[in-house]
């Protein structure tokens, strides 16, 4: 397969590219507006183009005849969405729209997977949300990832594409530096200490709650979504809520006392941020992923596994000199 991946130089886009690079039969273009590489240990590097540059400027380049299938990852995060509303209407909005309007006229019946999130969903929260629960995003955020998954459920339905939302829990652990996502402290939480750095817990309540995937688990969710029947789904509902877990700020913390040992608790400080707190405080924690099952998606097994595989991944990357 040919397959296309926006946002590539983020650490989703290089995990996934890594992951398809397995199958000699792929072939992969990587493009986002950062540096983006081959992922190190790639086991068929040549397999893969890099195009650096703003999809706006390169979508000609972009969107070619010979796809198989596209993967939307690029976009504004959750505090950066908030910070600047024309920035992640641009890039978040319009840019996902341009790239729909290009596989429509170019590879028209394309499977499209689409990286949406949790951030769709806003207060007040039933005592479990499911895909039935009427979407009411609290952000910007999450105001752009529906109006995305309504253009993917209208493109699909009238057979210009084959997409797929997938809404993503939060992610933790993932690697690299601090992000502009409100959520990213879930991931610093272990990372930073685990570096021997300090982590800002922006909420001074160990029980507050977030609904997480690891990335292990997401990546091979996400390479499901590539092999999901068209029919799978009715042609105008396209959304998923991808299979997480539910973990408090103190399961956090103990997960990285066991794994990572006591002392590295003495990094983590904790105080309250008002500004991100308006986001934070409006993002479900407890879903039923009956549909996602039903399809074949999987869950994680427990946060301390997802502490245990990332810690994994680090000694990975020691060995590949990255």
């Amino acid at each position: 397969m040919k397959i296309l991946i926006t946002g590539a130089g983020g650490f989703l886009g290089q995990f996934l590219a890594r992951k398809l690079l397995e199958d000699s039969s792929n072939q992969l273009v990587l493009t986002d507006v950062i540096d983006c590489p081959i992922p190190k240990g790639s086991k068929h590097p040549d397999n893969a183009k890099v195009i650096k540059g703003d999809i706006f400027q390169e979508i000609d380049n972009l969107v070619t005849k010979d796809l198989d299938a596209v993967y939307i990852f690029h976009g504004i995060m959750s505090s950066g969405s908030e910070a600047n509303f024309d920035l992640g209407m641009k890039v978040n909005v319009d840019g996902t729209k341009l790239m729909l309007e290009k596989l429509r006229h170019t590879t028209p019946g394309i499977r499209v997977i689409y990286a949406s999130s949790q951030a769709v969903y806003g207060r007040p929260f039933p005592d479990v949300i499911t895909e039935d629960v009427f979407p009411t995003p609290e952000g910007s955020y999450g105001a752009e990832k529906l109006i995305c998954e309504v253009l993917i459920n209208d493109y699909t339905r009238r057979g210009f594409i084959d997409g797929l939302s997938t809404r993503f829990p939060t992610i933790s652990v993932r690697p690299g530096k601090p992000t502009q996502a409100a959520s990213s402290f879930i991931s610093g939480i272990i990372r930073e200490p685990m570096a021997e750095k300090e982590c800002v817990v922006p909420v001074k309540d160990r029980s507050f709650p977030s609904w997480v995937c690891s990335p292990r688990t997401l990546i091979n969710n996400l390479l499901h979504a590539l092999t999901l029947p068209s029919d799978a789904l009715p042609s105008h509902k396209r959304s998923v809520n991808m299979p997480g877990l539910l973990a408090t700020v103190q399961d956090m913390m103990d997960a990285l006392a066991k794994v990572g040992g006591e002392d590295k608790l003495q990094y983590i400080k904790e105080e309250d941020d008002a500004e991100l707190g308006k986001i934070l405080y409006t993002w479900a924690y407890k879903f039923d992923n009956k549909l996602a099952l039903s399809l074949g998606f999987k869950p994680d097994t427990s946060f301390e596994q997802a502490v245990r595989e990332y810690v994994d991944w680090m000694k990975e990357q020691e060995q590949l000199g990255a």
